[in-house]
């Protein structure tokens, strides 16, 4: 049925009275409305349920289904029930009219008619009825809206002027950790914030009467404590007149999203002092590595000089020594530690050494407590250089108590879930070993514990600390793929707990390597662009009855090895060099010779990277010691006439001539060289 949208409403009238009906249905058409018209009970209930009008005139005296039947009917209907009814009879009793308006109806009209009745009275309750939906509507939206407030994660609260909360939602619940009932009518900032936070609040507070909304960060505590950072908009709200009644704030927890952030920031900032001191150190290292060289060549070749020179020689080897130890340290945590004596550990027995260190060293106002589980897991790297960890972590921890109190050490085994993984940039899925160290100290505010493993940064006097400890710890921990986090309060003591990850295995003892012998008179062909580097080593290999060609690049490297290549028996490159570096000398070399013994030197390049990327067979790190330098050739040297399986060549090698022998396989061409 198709209803003009310019009529007023729908209205159906039931009568069984033709005449009523007719006079009825033209002073309504008359009047605007679309008049729709039923002469029983059944045709009223067929029509109101096919198209429902909006509003219906029943009379109640009708022959079949009266007018109370009907009415009873039309409420019962899902359909029609919400249809304002009002009654049309020549009843005048008390009890009819109560009845029809227990039933459901809106009014009743007494016969005879009045139409400008009629009409006023349907006028009125169609507009009732049109109150009454838009109410409902509105009461919907409310609905919404405060499920809406109630299932958001935000925390969202109302308070008044004199800061008492007057409305708290499940997210402010969920947040804070107080209840609705717990929360309403406290004083907001006494409830969220502490002491420190009530300058902002004041300078907060102004701009938001100013302005009518402010939007920042805020520092805020939990029920239990625990300090987070939100995210909040503030709102002022405004009653009909213009004044301030209420302020609306929305707070969004971003504390996991500010570590996640500091993390980012402070790994870049490692990352590039990391650059700058790796630079440094290279230079560093091209310094002390002739000097050190020269230093243990003077001892050897000047044996009988008088004892306040060798005294001299012996102070310039132990600062060389000295120097060489710090830039190590520098590199460290730079590129972390060469895995050269990576074996399985079980740090179950790390602990014993360092209990009785502490035991026996430590000041007695120090009180000391070890709690180590005794089904440890196990992992892969260097015993030696994790024993440094710990110290130094104990150590730091004893400065930190100058007048006594507590420290604790605690191992135990943990599993890196998703979630940790992904609120902390360096851990991964997996078995860790985590490892505590506790004090009740003087504690570090957040700033320092911001900087506390960059290299040479220290709160200790000077002289007292050169800053390093806690960035080798840094490197170290990093080059075994764990992590480490610190937390610290200022008076309340500091915890550092360091991960390393985990493997199911059992510990290997670690075999130190034999006193090397001398060489038996192989070529050997240095390259590096620092001269002094070139003498001192060519100097030492000589001594040691090696011969030696020495380059300054890799040009020149490469016009020797064209021209002694049947000659030399190993090369020794630095990596870094101008023009052509070591990485492109090294696959020029490769290319003339597939099986040419070649051991990579720096003072910056990672020798585990040098060694898979570059394909060398050993690396050094500048500045070496004659004894390293010896031992790495040797070694090389020893394990490429073992690999023969001839004692016939095994026997040839020998010191013959100038030359050494090129050695070759049985049933292997003669152009196949080691």
């Amino acid at each position: 049925m198709n209803i003009d949208p310019t009529q007023k409403g729908v209205i159906l009238i039931v009568d069984d009275t033709p005449t009523n009906l007719e006079v009825l249905f033209d002073f309504l058409a008359a009047s605007g409305f679309s008049v729709l018209v039923a002469e029983d009970g059944e045709s009223a209930l067929a029509r109101s349920e096919y198209a429902p009008p909006d509003l219906i005139l029943l009379d109640i005296l009708m022959p079949g289904m009266d007018g109370f039947e009907t009415c009873s009917r039309l409420k019962a209907n899902q359909l029609t029930k919400d249809i304002p009814i009002i009654f049309m009879t020549a009843l005048s009793e008390t009890v009819d009219k109560v009845k029809g308006l227990n039933l459901g109806a809106v009014d009743y009209i007494t016969k005879p008619l009045q139409h400008e009745e009629v009409l006023a009275r349907i006028e009125l309750h169609l507009r009732l009825q049109n109150l009454t939906k838009t109410l409902q509507k509105q009461n919907q939206q409310i609905r919404e809206q405060a499920a809406l407030l109630e299932i958001t994660t935000d925390a969202i609260l109302v308070k008044d002027l004199d800061n008492q909360i007057r409305f708290w939602n499940k997210g402010a619940e969920d947040l804070y950790g107080w209840k609705a009932i717990e929360a309403i009518g406290k004083n907001v900032n006494q409830l969220l914030y502490s002491v420190e936070t009530e300058f902002q609040l004041q300078n907060l507070e102004e701009s938001l009467a100013l302005s009518g909304s402010w939007q920042g960060e805020l520092h805020q505590v939990t029920k239990e404590g625990k300090e987070i950072i939100v995210a909040s908009r503030w709102t002022l709200m405004r009653d009909e007149d213009g004044q301030a009644k209420s302020i609306l704030t929305v707070n969004t927890d971003i504390t996991e999203k500010k570590q996640l952030e500091a993390q980012f920031l402070r790994a870049q900032r490692l990352e590039s002092i990391g650059t700058l001191a790796g630079g440094i150190a290279h230079d560093l290292n091209n310094i002390l590595t002739p000097i050190l060289t020269a230093a243990q060549l003077l001892q050897l070749k000047l044996p009988n000089i008088d004892q306040r020179s060798q005294q001299m020689f012996s102070t310039i080897e132990t600062n060389a020594k000295r120097g060489a130890a710090l830039v190590k340290q520098v590199l460290q945590f730079t590129r972390g530690v060469e895995g050269k004596k990576r074996t399985i550990v079980q740090v179950n027995h790390l602990f014993s050494e360092i209990e009785q260190i502490v035991q026996e060293t430590f000041p007695k106002s120090i009180e000391f407590s070890i709690n180590i589980k005794s089904d440890l897991w196990a992992i892969v790297g260097d015993a030696t250089h994790l024993h440094q960890v710990l110290m130094n972590l104990v150590v730091n921890a004893r400065d930190a108590l100058p007048d006594g109190g507590t420290l604790k050490i605690s191992a135990k085994n943990v599993f890196i879930d998703e979630h940790y993984a992904r609120m902390n940039l360096e851990a991964n899925l997996g078995p860790y070993i985590m490892i505590s160290v506790t004090d009740t100290g003087i504690g570090m505010s957040p700033e320092v514990v911001d900087r506390i493993f960059e290299p040479f940064f220290t709160t200790k006097e000077f002289g007292k600390g050169t800053g390093l400890g806690l960035s080798t710890v840094r490197g170290i921990i990093t080059s075994h793929g764990g992590f480490v986090n610190v937390s610290s309060h200022v008076g309340r003591g500091t915890e550092f707990k360091v991960f390393l990850p985990a493997v199911e295995a059992t510990a290997t003892p670690l075999v130190e390597n034999l006193e090397l012998p001398k060489g038996n008179g192989e070529l050997v062909l240095v390259i590096d662009d620092e001269a002094p580097i070139l003498e001192t080593t060519k100097i030492s290999l000589e001594t040691y009855n090696y011969k030696v060609l020495t380059a300054s690049d890799g040009i020149e490297a490469l016009a020797l090895y064209a021209q002694y290549k049947d000659k030399i028996s190993i090369v020794l490159v630095d990596m870094m060099m101008p023009s052509m570096d070591g990485a492109l000398t090294i696959r020029a070399l490769q290319k003339m010779n597939p099986h040419v013994l070649i051991i990579g030197v720096s003072g910056l390049v990672a020798g585990d990277k040098l060694i898979e990327t570059a394909r060398v067979k050993a690396f050094l790190s500048k500045p070496y010691t004659t004894k390293e330098l010896l031992q790495t050739l040797h070694s090389l040297l020893f394990q490429d006439v073992r690999n023969t399986k001839s004692a016939t060549n095994w026997n040839r090698w020998d010191t013959i001539g100038t030359n050494p022998i090129i050695c070759y396989l049985e049933n292997t061409p003669k152009n196949h060289h080691f």
